[in-house]
């Protein structure tokens, strides 16, 4: 397997590894240990729970003829779940630091608004979070500047060093040929949204739905993008199509999850026209989140193989959008 970083600091650490990892205590160490111990034991616990997985697109579209929806995960619930249920507008966002825009790929996410309060001066669902990042920064800002550093390293593309954040309804997001979307599950979109994405895509862009799983999410993911790309529904993708052999060639897609291991993860698209011989223009992991595999590839808290093959998707999601 391509290892991407030529330094390992230290044989249990990941890709991009800390120095400071290497200077843990004898104290440290038994913390950690027990730690693992009691996730070890919890891993048990879940296992004998039964693998859950959400049917593919074509057996969901009714779904009151599937099994019992799992609802969101159990870490998304929270006693404020019946906080505010319209789409709230908030005041503008704190400067994000955004990179100027120079004609480079530049790693862009994308800001939407979702039921309820939330952080970062956008909506922000209560059912979602308590306390953390608003469900669309989820694993930002580690895992957008990991990303760009593989990328950089791997290919020739020359992306911007910095990263962006724009909001859905933005024109600016029509400046860049991909984007990122965390927790698209629960996003709620404003008219304004819905039509700036339909136009964006349809000129061209290209959106990577990421970090979303179970069926009450997956229902509004599918509702969602019925209204931005109308008659476009979502398709199973397999290692035969070209997004998987745009730059590296990925050999599986039984992708092992970093988190909620119950769920079985899929690889799905929308065409343009529906038609799949024409161009991706959206792809989606459900049930997955390479986006932590990249926020976490440095704290080795990940295997070195699954962190690489989440940059390897990631690498073949962009350079595929870029050459399209």
């Amino acid at each position: 397997m391509t290892r991407f970083h030529r330094r390992q600091p230290h044989p249990s650490t990941n890709v991009l590894a800390r120095p400071a990892i290497a200077r843990l205590t004898a104290a440290g160490l038994v913390a950690a240990a027990l730690a693992i111990a009691a996730l070890t034991v919890a891993a048990l616990a879940i296992a004998r729970l039964g693998t859950i997985w959400v049917r593919p697109p074509e057996t969901t579209r009714s779904l009151e003829t599937t099994a019992a929806d799992p609802g969101p995960p159990p870490s998304q619930e929270s006693g404020d779940a019946q906080e505010s249920a319209g789409t709230q507008e908030f005041s503008r966002p704190q400067e994000f630091g955004n990179a100027p825009y120079d004609a480079r790929y530049t790693f862009v996410r994308v800001r939407f608004s979702t039921s309820g309060r939330g952080g970062f001066g956008r909506g922000g669902s209560g059912r979602a979070f308590r306390g953390r990042q608003p469900p669309w920064a989820h694993d930002f800002p580690h895992a957008d500047r990991n990303f760009v550093k593989i990328l950089n390293e791997v290919t020739l593309s020359n992306p911007n060093d910095g990263t962006n954040v724009i909001d859905a309804d933005s024109p600016d997001l029509h400046r860049y040929p991909v984007a990122y979307v965390a927790e698209p599950g629960v996003w709620a979109p404003t008219h304004a949204e819905l039509d700036n994405i339909s136009a964006y895509l349809q000129k061209g862009g290209f959106l990577i739905l990421d970090d979303f799983r179970g069926q009450w999410e997956w229902q509004n993911v599918q509702e969602t993008f019925n209204k931005i790309l109308p008659g476009q529904p979502f398709r199973l993708l397999t290692l035969e199509d070209p997004v998987f052999n745009a730059f590296f060639k990925i050999e599986t897609l039984d992708f092992s999850p970093p988190t909620f291991r119950q769920y079985k993860p899929y690889f799905l698209g929308i065409h343009e026209d529906d038609d799949p011989s024409k161009r991706l223009q959206v792809v989606a992991n459900l049930n997955n989140d390479i986006g932590d595999y990249w926020e976490y590839s440095d704290l080795g808290y990940y295997p070195i193989d699954l962190s690489n093959e989440a940059y390897k998707v990631g690498v073949n999601y962009v350079i595929y959008a870029l050459t399209r």
